[in-house]
C-alpha cells in the first residue's frame, strides 16, 4: 500500500493548476545516511521555499534507520521492494498515475533502472551522480549496468546532475555526451550553537589535543589510513587522541587495528547516529583520509565548527572543497608520511591555526540548504523545459 505524507494512502494526487512536479527516488538503502539526507535536505527546502511553484515527490522503496521522525515537508511515498523486478514495478506504477515534469534518480544503477521501468512513458529523467563513477563501475555487475547508461540510457536523459565540478568533468570524460551536466552543491546543515573546545596550542597544552573523522566505515573511508598515521603521530606527540564517529562494517576491523597498535587508550570508536555536533564540537582537528568521494558532506560539517581539515587528495571533493590554504591541507593520497607531517603541523600551530576559525564557517556558509536550493530550483525548472 503506498503511503503519501500529505495524503495518506493516495499516491496520486490533484495538484494546484500550474505547478511543477517533480519526484525524488531516494536509494533503497539500510540507513538515512549520505545521500538520504541530501535528498531530504534539498526535496524540503524546495517545498518550503518553492511551494507555490513545485510538487515535490520522494519515493522511498527501503526503510531507513534513523529516519526522521518529524513530518516531512514534501510527499513522502513509500512502496516497499525488496528485489529488483519489484523495484521496477514500483517504479512503473508510481511514475505512470503521476505527471511528473521529471524524475531525479540518484546515481547510474538505478537511473538505469528507472530507465527501463518507464520505457513507453515518454518521462524525462535526471540521472545525480553522488560518487565516483569510475570506482563505481569496476565490478562486473555494475559494469553491465553503466555499459547500458552509455549505449542506451544517457543521451536520453534530460540533464546530469554532480557534486562537484570535477566531478562532472571526470564523468564527461569517461562518458562524452551533449547532455546538460550541472554541478547541484550538496547542502551543508546548521548545527545548535553549543560550548566552543577551548583553544590552547598542542605544545604543552592542559588536555589532549583530538583529531576526528566521521563516516560510514568502509574501504572508501579509509579510516585505516588513519589509524596507521595516528600511530605514527602519537609516538611523536603523546598528548593526542583519535575520535572516529561513525557504524559499518568495518568496524570490527578497526577495533582489532586499534588494539594491534596498542591504541586502545587513545583511540576510540563512537557512535553518533543522526547527528555528529557532539564529536565535532569536542575536536579540535579534523581528518579525511578517504580513498575516494564525489563531495564530502562532512568535511563541510567540521568547517562549521571552525575546525581546520585536513584531507587525502584523492580524484574530486575535498579538492572542491579545500580551495584555500586556511580551510586546510590536501595531502598526496596514499602517502603516509605527508598526512603524518600535516597532523604534527596542526598540532603544533593549533592556536594560531584557531584564528581561521571565523573564516572558515562563513566560507562553509555558501553551501547552507537555504542558499544552495536556489541552484537546484533552476536546474530542475531547465531540465523541465
Amino acid at each position: 500500500m503506498t503511503v503519501v505524507a500529505a495524503m495518506p494512502g493516495k499516491a496520486e494526487r490533484d495538484v494546484s493548476a500550474g505547478k511543477r512536479r517533480f519526484l525524488y527516488i531516494q536509494p533503497g538503502t539500510a540507513s538515512f545516511a549520505g545521500i538520504e539526507r541530501v535528498v531530504d535536505t534539498v526535496c524540503t527546502e524546495l517545498a518550503e521555499q518553492y511551494g507555490s511553484e513545485f510538487e515535490v515527490d520522494v519515493l522511498y522503496t527501503s526503510i531507513h534507520k534513523n529516519y526522521p521522525t518529524e513530518p516531512r515537508k514534501y510527499n513522502a511515498i513509500r512502496e516497499l521492494a525488496k528485489h529488483r523486478l519489484k523495484l521496477m514495478a514500483v517504479y512503473r506504477d508510481i511514475i505512470s498515475r503521476n505527471r511528473y515534469d521529471v524524475v531525479v534518480v540518484p546515481q547510474v544503477e538505478p537511473t538505469v533502472t528507472c530507465w527501463l521501468s518507464c520505457l513507453g512513458l515518454g518521462q524525462k529523467l535526471i540521472m545525480h551522480i553522488h560518487g565516483n563513477p569510475d570506482v563505481e563501475r569496476r565490478n562486473f555487475k555494475s559494469g553491465i549496468m553503466f555499459f547500458v547508461m552509455k549505449h542506451v540510457v544517457l543521451r536520453r536523459l534530460s540533464s546530469i546532475f554532480g557534486t562537484s565540478p570535477r566531478q562532472l568533468d571526470s564523468f564527461n570524460a569517461l562518458y562524452p555526451s551533449a547532455v546538460p551536466r550541472v554541478w547541484v552543491p550538496n547542502p551543508v546543515r546548521r548545527f545548535d550553537d553549543g560550548p566552543e573546545r577551548a583553544s590552547e596550542s598542542g605544545a604543552g597544552a592542559a588536555r589532549p589535543v583530538t583529531y576526528v573523522n566521521v563516516g560510514r566505515f568502509s574501504d572508501q573511508k579509509g579510516q585505516d589510513i588513519l589509524i596507521d598515521a595516528f600511530a605514527k603521530l602519537h609516538k611523536e606527540r603523546p598528548d593526542t587522541r583519535l575520535k572516529l564517529v561513525g557504524h559499518g562494517v568495518n568496524e570490527p576491523a578497526l577495533r582489532a587495528q586499534i588494539d594491534r597498535l596498542g591504541l586502545a587508550d587513545v583511540a576510540t570508536i563512537e557512535h553518533h547516529p543522526t547527528n555528529p555536533q557532539a564529536a565535532l564540537a569536542a575536536s579540535d582537528i579534523y581528518v579525511s583520509t578517504s580513498r575516494w568521494e564525489g563531495w564530502s558532506l562532512v568535511i563541510c560539517e567540521a568547517l562549521r565548527f571552525g575546525l581546520p581539515v585536513i584531507a587525502t587528495d584523492c580524484d574530486f571533493g575535498p579538492s572542491d572543497i579545500l580551495t584555500d590554504r586556511r580551510l586546510g591541507t590536501l595531502v598526496p593520497a596514499s602517502a603516509e608520511e605527508a598526512l603524518v607531517e600535516a597532523m604534527k603541523y596542526y598540532y603544533d600551530n593549533l592556536a594560531s591555526e584557531k584564528e581561521f576559525s571565523e573564516y572558515r564557517k562563513e566560507a562553509v556558509d555558501v553551501y547552507s540548504a537555504e542558499r544552495v536550493v536556489h541552484v537546484h530550483a533552476e536546474a530542475l525548472k531547465r531540465a523541465a523545459g
